[in-house]
């Protein structure tokens, strides 16, 4: 598998039908770690709840510092995962948070971002996004 937006936000996206801003702002955008022996990647997959609990694996780090350029580049400060424990997981997933799994929807999924695979040991994890961005839309 390869990093891939999700095909249905872009498709909200282009639609209009998602109030998603992913430059810095009152949007809460979050990565989660994924264990990939609990989840397989699926371009039907829409909001967090399509992805199975055992599949994420400990806690959520919200991004910040994020940003956008004028070649649709999308960056974010380094993210942080407190005290994370579980799985080892090969991927992650940013999505939008609601507060909700069923509204919360995914937004792009990354397997071959630095620092996969991550092995949460009760200490805090920091992940260093590359220098070029997260991803280009």
């Amino acid at each position: 598998m390869a990093n891939i937006w999700y095909p249905k936000f872009k498709e909200a996206l282009l639609q209009n039908a998602v109030g998603v801003n992913l430059a810095d702002g009152p949007t809460d955008i979050r990565v989660i770690l994924v264990d990939l022996a609990d989840y397989a990647y699926s371009a039907a997959h829409v909001m967090l709840s399509d992805v199975p609990a055992a599949a994420r694996v400990s806690v959520t780090a919200p991004l910040t510092g994020r940003s956008v350029s004028d070649t649709g580049l999308f960056d974010a400060d380094d993210s942080v995962f407190p005290a994370a424990t579980g799985d080892v997981c090969e991927a992650m997933i940013i999505y939008l948070h609601t507060g909700t799994e069923a509204t919360s929807r995914l937004l792009l999924y990354l397997d071959t971002s630095p620092g996969l695979p991550m092995t949460p040991t009760g200490v805090d994890l920091t992940l260093t996004w590359s220098a070029s961005g997260i991803a280009q839309l």
